[in-house]
């Protein structure tokens, strides 16, 4: 017996639907709705809501002050700083106590916790900056463009 093969799967059933799509462009069928709130995928549950949970919902320490108008630079040079002593200390520890490790590395671990969680709380911000920086491109490059076009025109 010969076996058929294909390079490519059959197209999904659903094509039919926009058969008519470049006669008539409105006989397609909407676009479901955007998927507002919670919702599974891959066994996980996700939410739609882009807020950054706390340190204290994730089960650690804060070690910068819960002020809503927090100095982020003072914070994350106080944090970094903290961190270089703990490295310098767990040196120390494992030269000195090498079976008392574990709480150095522990208390480690939650100050790199508090420097991602105030870096990622910068984020929102980053993110205007870099959309201003974009557009002030993007006039420049169409404040040139006019110009050369006025250049070579006139």
């Amino acid at each position: 017996m010969a076996a058929t093969s294909s390079a490519y799967p059959p197209p999904p059933p659903f094509y039919r639907l926009y058969k008519d799509y470049l006669q008539n462009p409105s006989s397609a069928p909407e676009p479901p709705p955007p998927i507002e709130g919670t919702y599974m995928l891959y066994g996980s549950n996700y939410t739609t809501d882009d807020v950054l949970p706390s340190l204290e919902d994730q089960g650690v320490r804060q070690l910068y002050p819960k002020d809503p108008n927090i100095d982020y630079k003072k914070e994350l040079r106080k944090l970094n700083r903290e961190l270089q002593l703990h490295i310098l200390e767990l040196a120390d520890v494992l030269i000195e106590r090498p079976s008392q490790y574990a709480r150095r590395v522990e208390e480690i671990s939650v100050i790199f916790k508090n420097l991602h969680h105030l870096l990622n709380s910068l984020r929102p911000h980053q993110a205007r900056a870099t959309l201003i920086h974009i557009l002030e491109m993007q006039i420049q490059q169409r404040k040139k463009a006019v110009d050369d076009i006025k250049r070579f025109i006139l």
